[in-house]
């Protein structure tokens, strides 16, 4: 269980990290644009991610029993 967190938390930090090394003005332009989305719609978005995290999360957990 923490190993699979710990890689969960790796994978994220190493994406976030290409974005701000790699095109940290296209992340400017990607916070203004969330800006003008209103806060019940980015809750929507931040729910539906968590759910899909979270099936992606189980589904690679039940695969990787099967094995």
């Amino acid at each position: 269980m923490i190993a699979t967190a710990l890689l969960a938390l790796g994978l994220v930090l190493s994406i976030e990290g290409l974005v701000f090394a790699l095109a940290p003005s296209r992340l400017e332009e990607a916070l203004e644009a969330l800006r003008r989305i209103s806060p019940e719609t980015r809750r929507f978005i931040g729910l539906g991610a968590l759910a899909l995290g979270v099936l992606l999360v189980w589904g690679a957990r039940a695969l990787g029993a099967g094995l």
